[in-house]
């Protein structure tokens, strides 16, 4: 809206380094790029709701920025009495315009992010990107092309998609705003002329006004197969040609200067899932959902391969009597149902459309819907090889007959597309709690077995009892007993999976991940399940990886333990080296980091990763871990990169797999550029930790020791705070938006476990998001602080000294650290004060915040002492400036959201109080970006 959306230069950081003075040009041009979309905003406020509303929301802004300065007094009346002012039709409209400029304000942001990195492609040329300096550093280290190649034939490396109810978001305004982003990068790469200019003005308000006259919120509530739907959305943005094309340049790049390929590269990058088979606390993923996601997953990659064969059709003009083709082209050929006479000489075109009938056939064979008929009828596939052996003859073909260039075209990315995605598109996990396991094995066990009760059974029995069902060939279901619904519902969902195998391939469901994994009957009462739909056979045979989910402080800590007798456990070490000797185990960051706090959770992360380490290597199976990471730091987020590189030494071993949670989804992957480059990201990470990072360079002994006493003082900090003090959970659900929340039509999986207040019961999720939303992001620090001043006061000879060389030296450490800083910087201690004021209880306020705030400074002190930083995130000028150029539009939005929170809770009969908080915890939401 303003023309003023950043400090003045006389505040801002200079420097005469060129690096620098390039970082303050990019940042003049995206103060240009925020400045133009503010201006069409700010006009289409003033014709859409008239000036009074705009001359309001300027008032909100240059208040709100006083007060954030220096927690102004004087400011914090004048804003009371602005907002006490206005109606509640006059606040819904307020809220919508800051909204809409902090979405708009991330468009201009992520097209900075893109503009700098073409500016860096471009100047470095083929070096360019994160992808090709690795590649370098392995050059540089001795390692050979070929020693690559054979290092991507076992790698893994895949994104698992989720549908954490963390994206506020309609797709409806995501759609919008990627026109509005694809209209800013045309204006950045083509030279207009006058008209054009002026006709791309006109789009650009076009969109915003129709954005404005777009409802923000959904209406309804999500259905599973709509969170489906909405994250198939990300294959057509991205994943459909980025993850091929990827893996391609890879290919390429390892060719070592030869003609000749030196052969094809392993498809390493795998999309994974967890959208449709995600039952754990979710009662609306049951077995006939699944299959409808497999169906809507597999419909979705079919009519890609359909869509791009129609095109390469075209595009294989090829006449036989102007160039040579291969006698199984030729053969190939003369199978296709097409018999057109205007095709009769062009025998790539009458191979690609016998392609094309059998796939269409094959969609009809796996029921998923397709738009696209063929010329004639062809037989369908039996399997995704046999489609993969037809596209090899052309490609063959065209490679003998000296075409290869032609053959590096679409029918390339066509191959690699295929062999990344099969029939199934995204590898879909399917996940359950523990609990719920038990309940089912207990129900089958007590029924098949009259007289026990498996319950009562300690866990030394429940193993010898399991371990010898596993080998049994009888059934543990008879058609005689009556189960209950949860019962039945495991099982069918197991059925599902079993059908899915001999539907789509194994490829399709190719883990079972068991929530709160807290020992090894757990684990066993799943490998009966799946016996009993034949997943696993008597035989020692596995068609599923069984996958063990270690979330509490807890849990982690007896993670080796259990997975070191698991593995000397003979009937389950044979289904472990039926999956070729590969173990998943997955790691739980956001309950971890509920349970202990964010210092505790990382260091007990990192010890679980050197302990499962250890067990496996002496075991000889490979360890794959599964990260479960959300968007917010609060829940283990943060740059991926990082994240990777500071794994100890051995825990990547070229396999990983990690969440893509919520509104990180979209942030990664709605542009095509930004998604490859995130991808790559990945790849390059994961490389670079597994071949580049030696085992020896693991911490010094004093470093882990440290660690250990700076984590079991900062664990003591926050339980003592959140589980120990009395009366923190009213105050926790008084001083955050926790129970509106729960009416925003944001996921289909309730906010809970039980239904209860306690936060034990609360979902890591709503619990990190209410944090966010009331500005103090409580979960991404508390409790370093004061363990950094206990740790000193304990160590005076180590001291400050050593932690500085802890953060020089040790990644662990710094990573942890740089995530503090990101967090703490988007915090707001004097925003916070408002939230709390909130609470009735005077004294239980003042006791809870006022150890709140005097934690916060604490962190903030010793994170810059640490870091030898002046401020937060100077270390950072790119980040720094993004969170300055939103404080403007974000805070008014909090400021608006306590005063509609005492409304609703006044018990204010106006609809409009409640959707006015729904659209707050949107923008702000939007305006923090990774807050759940």
């Amino acid at each position: 809206m303003s023309l003023q959306t950043a400090p003045s230069d006389a505040t801002e950081h200079r420097s005469n380094r060129p690096e620098d003075a390039q970082a303050l040009e990019a940042d003049a041009r995206l103060r240009d790029d925020i400045r133009l979309l503010g201006r069409i905003l700010g006009d289409t406020v003033r014709d859409q709701e008239g000036a009074d509303v705009f001359d309001l929301v300027e008032s909100i802004r240059q208040t709100s920025i006083r007060f954030h300065r220096d927690e102004d007094r004087l400011a914090r009346r004048e804003l009371e009495q602005i907002l006490d002012s206005m109606s509640t039709s006059e606040t819904v409209r307020i809220v919508r315009a800051f909204s809409y400029f902090s979405h708009l304000a991330n468009i201009a942001e992520d097209h900075n992010n893109i503009r700098q990195m073409r500016a860096r492609s471009a100047s470095k040329g083929a070096g360019a990107g994160v992808l090709a300096e690795t590649l370098a550093h392995a050059k540089a280290a001795g390692i050979s092309p070929d020693q690559l190649r054979n290092f991507f034939k076992t790698a893994l490396v895949s994104p698992v998609l989720t549908a954490h109810p963390t994206e506020v978001r309609r797709k409806s305004t995501m759609d919008r705003e990627m026109e509005v982003a694809s209209l800013l990068d045309r204006r950045e790469r083509v030279a207009m002329t006058a008209e054009e200019a002026a006709a791309s003005d006109e789009q650009l308000r076009r969109e915003v006004l129709t954005l404005w006259q777009t409802n923000l919120l959904r209406r309804t509530k999500l259905t599973v197969l709509d969170e489906v739907a909405n994250g198939l959305s990300f294959y057509d943005y991205t994943f459909l040609r980025e993850v091929p094309r990827l893996v391609n340049v890879l290919e390429d790049r390892l060719e070592d200067g030869g003609e000749q390929a030196a052969g094809e590269l392993a498809s390493f990058l795998r999309m994974g899932s967890w959208i449709g088979g995600d039952r754990d606390g979710n009662p609306f993923v049951t077995a006939d959902v699944m299959r409808g996601t497999l169906r809507l997953q597999s419909s979705r990659v079919m009519q890609f391969y359909l869509n791009e064969l129609h095109v390469l059709g075209s595009e294989l003009s090829i006449a036989a009597h102007l160039a040579d083709v291969s006698e199984e082209l030729r053969n190939l050929a003369e199978r296709s149902p097409d018999t057109s006479p205007h095709r009769s000489g062009e025998p790539y075109r009458l191979a690609v459309s016998g392609i094309y009938a059998r796939l269409t056939a094959t969609a009809e064979a796996l029921e998923v819907e397709i738009t696209r008929r063929p010329v004639g009828k062809g037989r369908p596939y039996e399997s995704v090889r046999e489609l993969q052996a037809d596209l090899d003859v052309l490609h063959r073909s065209l490679i003998s007959n000296n075409a290869r260039v032609i053959a590096r075209g679409r029918l390339r990315l066509l191959r690699r597309a295929v062999d990344c995605f099969g029939f199934h598109l995204a590898r879909l996990d399917i996940r359950q709690n523990s609990a719920v396991h038990e309940r089912t094995i207990a129900e089958l066990m007590d029924a098949a077995n009259p007289g026990m009760s498996y319950l009562a059974l300690g866990e030394e029995a429940r193993i010898s009892l399991l371990t010898n069902e596993l080998r049994s060939t009888r059934s543990l279901v008879s058609p005689f007993v009556k189960y209950s619904d949860e019962t039945m519902g495991e099982l069918n969902v197991f059925h599902a999976a079993a059908e899915a195998h001999a539907k789509f391939g194994s490829d399709a469901i190719p883990q079972c991940i068991i929530s709160m994994c807290k020992g090894m009957s757990d684990m066993l009462e799943v490998a009966v399940l799946l016996k009993e739909v034949g997943l696993v056979h008597p035989s020692g045979r596995s068609a599923i990886n069984i996958v063990p989910l270690f979330e509490t402080i807890e849990d982690l800590q007896a993670s080796s333990g259990i997975m070191d007798r698991m593995l000397s456990l003979h009937d389950y070490r044979r289904l472990v080296d039926s999956r070729g000797s590969v173990q998943e185990v997955m790691l739980g960051y956001s309950d971890s980091n509920k349970d202990g706090g964010f210092v505790t959770s990382g260091w007990e992360l990192y010890k679980a990763e050197i302990g499962l380490v250890e067990v496996f290597e002496r075991h000889h199976v490979r360890l794959r871990l599964f990260h479960g990471r959300g968007g917010s730091v609060g829940r283990g987020g943060g740059p991926s990169y990082d994240a990777i590189i500071a794994q100890p030494g051995g825990a990547v071993n070229g396999q990983i797999r990690i969440t893509e949670q919520g509104e990180i989804i979209s942030s990664k992957y709605s542009n095509a550029e930004v998604g490859r480059n995130n991808l790559e990201i990945l790849a390059a990470a994961t490389l670079e930790a597994s071949l580049l990072h030696p085992r020896q360079s693991a911490p010094r002994r004093e470093y882990l020791i440290a660690m250990d006493e700076l984590s079991n003082l900062a664990f003591k900090a926050y339980r003592g705070l959140v589980y120990e003090t009395e009366g923190f959970v009213d105050y926790f659900w008084a001083s955050t938006v926790i129970n509106e929340i729960a009416t925003l039509n944001i996921g289909s999986r309730p906010a809970s476990r039980k239904k209860t207040r306690a936060i034990e019961d609360l979902r890591a999720i709503p619990w990190v998001f209410s944090w966010a939303q009331c500005r103090l992001m409580l979960p991404g620090w508390y409790g370093f602080g004061s363990a950094v001043e206990q740790w000193i006061a304990e160590h005076p000879q180590q001291g400050m000294p050593f932690l500085k060389e802890l953060y020089k030296e040790w990644p662990f450490f710094r990573m942890l650290l740089s995530n503090m800083d990101m967090v703490l910087a988007k915090s707001s201690i004097a925003i916070a004060s408002r939230y709390a004021e909130l609470v009735p209880d005077e004294a239980l306020r003042e006791k809870i915040f006022g150890r709140i705030r005097r934690e916060w400074h604490s962190c903030i002190e010793t994170l810059l002492d640490i870091m030898g930083q002046d401020r937060l995130l100077q270390g950072n000028p790119l980040l720094e400036r993004s969170v300055r150029h939103r404080f403007p539009y974000l805070d008014p939005l909090n400021h608006v959201q306590v005063e509609l929170l005492k409304e609703h809770r006044a018990q204010n009969p106006d609809e409009q109080v409640l959707r006015g908080i729904q659209l707050t915890i949107n923008g702000i939401s939007a305006g923090l970006r990774n807050t759940g």
